[in-house]
């Protein structure tokens, strides 16, 4: 068998202490002291070394990371790595989240506002939401903003007019954008966001008076997330800095000024919970894969027996599927709903 090259130093951190930031003891949005652990894991997707803790504020029930990744740490765990393991069935449910359907649903959604003139799309990669709400809104002028020069391909291939690659929190981004936009969208952004509470002032920094703000996010209150644990596909360990309850969104939109006028899950349930978790539990339970970052591949005959179990184990993710779309009915009306869909307006 060939000898692996030997693993980079920045494809998988070596210290927790380069990476995380100290634990806090209070919670990051109301700063009650009274926190309860919520799951700790490891990273069931992409295999990375590490261990990381959930925690949730039993006052006002705000769940994150604790303690968070730095900065440099997100960075890392972001990256994508050549020869890296793929799960097609989990990286094929969270891509259900970004499907062209979901995202003709979100502008459907804004079409009883009128056609805005300017769109910004935060978060939007390679901005395939504006490029899709392009075609309900043709005569409005989409940007986009991201963290990756993704943004940029985006805007070379003609999907928004204009890229701004960083973060809508760096005032040197935000500034020049005061007060331009009509509608700005962050759509399964909030999430992965050191600082969400920041990342809504800003947003509102870059709307109109009168504008409007489109946010769909992952609801930290779905049962679903209780009974499944860290099997839920939601938690995705280490990149989901913070999952932030219905009512607190409403009430810090509230706050800065905004009437919150949609505040939704029936539209935006995504019906994988019980498959992403059989997808999640079943990979790891078979032999651990080959992945750049361990020191000693595993052997040939293990790397085999984990791509006919996995083959063998698809129609229980099928039949998880299932069942995950005979439930939606219900689900997206009840406590089992995974997302809800925000639209406010900032006050004229």
């Amino acid at each position: 068998m060939p000898a692996h090259p030997a693993p980079s130093a920045p494809s998988a951190p070596q210290a927790t202490t380069r990476v995380h930031e100290p634990r806090r003891e209070d919670c990051p949005w109301c700063g009650s002291a009274r926190l309860r652990n919520r799951l700790r894991t490891g990273d069931l997707r992409q295999y990375k070394p590490g261990n990381f803790t959930v925690d949730a504020c039993r006052d006002c029930g705000h769940t994150f990371q604790n303690p968070r990744l730095t900065a440099e740490g997100l960075a890392l765990y972001h990256r994508t790595v050549r020869g890296a393991p793929r799960d097609p069935a989990s990286d094929g449910l969270l891509a259900l989240r970004a499907s062209p359907r979901r995202h003709r649903s979100a502008a459907r959604a804004m079409l009883r506002f009128g056609e805005p003139e300017s769109w910004l799309d935060v978060g939007t990669g390679y901005a395939r939401f504006p490029a899709t709400a392009r075609r309900f809104f043709p005569y409005t002028a989409f940007d986009g903003l991201d963290p990756t020069p993704r943004v940029v391909c985006a805007r070379s291939a003609d999907r928004v007019e204009e890229a701004h690659v960083g973060s809508l929190t760096d005032p040197r981004i935000a500034a020049p954008l005061r007060a331009r936009y009509d509608v700005v969208s962050m759509l399964h952004h909030l999430e992965g966001t050191p600082d969400p509470r920041a990342e809504l002032h800003a947003a509102l920094s870059v709307l109109r008076p009168g504008g409007h703000l489109l946010l769909e996010t992952l609801d930290p209150r779905s049962l679903f997330s209780v009974l499944l644990g860290r099997w839920w596909l939601a938690h995705d360990q280490p990149r989901h800095l913070h999952l932030i309850p219905p009512p607190n969104l409403r009430a810090e939109l509230e706050a800065a000024g905004c009437t919150v006028l949609t505040l939704d899950h029936r539209p935006v349930h995504v019906p994988h919970d019980l498959a992403g978790a059989m997808s999640l539990a079943l990979s790891h339970a078979l032999p651990a894969p080959d992945t750049p970052w361990r020191a000693i591949p595993p052997h040939l005959v293990h790397r085999h027996a984990r791509t006919v179990l996995l083959r063998a184990g698809i129609p229980l993710v099928a039949l998880a599927a299932v069942a995950d779309l005979l439930l939606a009915p219900v689900a997206r009306r009840t406590r089992c709903a995974n997302t809800y869909r925000v639209i406010a307006r900032k006050t004229p």
